[in-house]
C-alpha cells in the first residue's frame, strides 16, 4: 500500500458549515440593524448584503459598512450609521460565540487520527490569516493539529487555485506531494491543483455551494463524511484507529 505521511484540510464546507453557520449569522445582524434603527424590508437588506458580499468577497471585513453606504439615508434618519453597523457586527460575531461549530464526526474522527497514527494533520486554506485562523480556534480543532501545518493564503500569499500553495505546504514540511493528502470541497480549487503535484486528492461532498460542481480532474476518492473518509483511509492506505 502507498506510504501516507500527512493529511491537510480545508476549513470552510469541510470542517463544518459555512453556508450554513452564514446564513444564521447574517440573519442575526440583519434583525440586530433593523432593531438598531435602519427602516428598510428585511428582504430589501439581505438582497443588497449579498450583492455587498458578491462584489467585494466573503473575506472583505467591511459589509456592513457598505451596506450602509448604498442605502438611502431615509432609511436611518437621525441615526449615526455607526450604531447600525456596530450592531450587525456585534450581532454577527455573538453568533460566532453560539453557533460557529465543527461536524461532530470531524471532531471524532481528527481526535482517533491525532491520538491513533503518527500522520501529520494540517491546514491549507483560503483566506485572511486572522479570520480563519480564529475559526479553528473556535472551533478547538487547533488541539488535533500540528502547529507547523496550518497553512493559509493571505499569510503567504499566495492564493488558491494555484498549485504553489500546495507546493509550499509539502515544501515546508519535508512532505513529497505523493506521500500528501488533501481534502476539501471545492473541486476547482481543491481537487485539481492538488492533483497537479501528485498530491492526494479527495473531495468532501457534503454540502455548501460547490456540491454541484465537478473538477477537471478526478479525485482519489469521494466522501460524504468523515466516518467515510476514515473507510477510505483504512481501505487504501491501510490506517486502522
Amino acid at each position: 500500500m502507498p506510504k501516507l505521511r500527512a493529511i491537510f484540510f480545508d476549513i470552510d464546507d469541510t470542517l463544518y458549515s459555512t453556508s450554513e453557520f452564514a446564513e444564521l449569522a447574517r440573519s442575526a445582524a440583519i434583525d440586530s440593524m433593523i432593531d438598531a434603527g435602519l427602516d428598510l424590508d428585511r428582504e430589501a437588506i439581505r438582497e443588497e448584503l449579498d450583492e455587498v458580499i458578491h462584489e467585494f468577497s466573503s473575506n472583505y471585513e467591511h459589509h456592513f459598512d457598505r451596506l450602509l453606504l448604498r442605502t438611502p439615508r431615509r432609511h436611518y434618519k437621525g441615526i449615526n450609521p455607526a450604531i447600525i453597523v456596530a450592531a450587525g457586527v456585534m450581532a454577527y460575531h455573538e453568533t460566532k460565540s453560539r453557533r460557529l461549530a465543527p461536524y461532530e464526526d470531524a471532531i471524532e474522527v481528527l481526535r482517533l487520527l491525532s491520538s491513533k497514527t503518527d500522520l501529520l494533520l494540517g491546514v491549507i486554506s483560503e483566506g485572511l490569516e486572522v479570520k480563519q485562523a480564529e475559526k479553528l480556534v473556535r472551533m478547538r480543532v487547533t488541539q488535533f493539529l500540528s502547529p507547523n501545518a496550518i497553512f493559509i493564503s493571505n499569510q503567504l500569499g499566495i492564493s488558491k487555485p494555484n498549485p504553489k500553495l500546495y507546493q509550499r505546504a509539502c515544501s515546508d514540511l519535508n512532505l513529497r506531494p505523493a506521500e500528501s493528502m488533501y481534502v476539501g470541497d471545492n473541486p476547482l480549487h481543491d481537487i485539481d491543483p492538488p492533483n497537479s503535484i501528485g498530491m492526494v486528492a479527495v473531495r468532501m461532498r457534503r454540502s455548501g455551494k460547490y456540491y454541484h460542481e465537478e473538477s477537471n480532474s478526478k479525485p482519489a476518492r469521494v466522501v460524504q463524511n468523515f466516518w467515510d473518509f476514515l473507510d477510505y483511509l483504512g481501505q487504501e492506505f491501510d490506517i486502522k484507529v
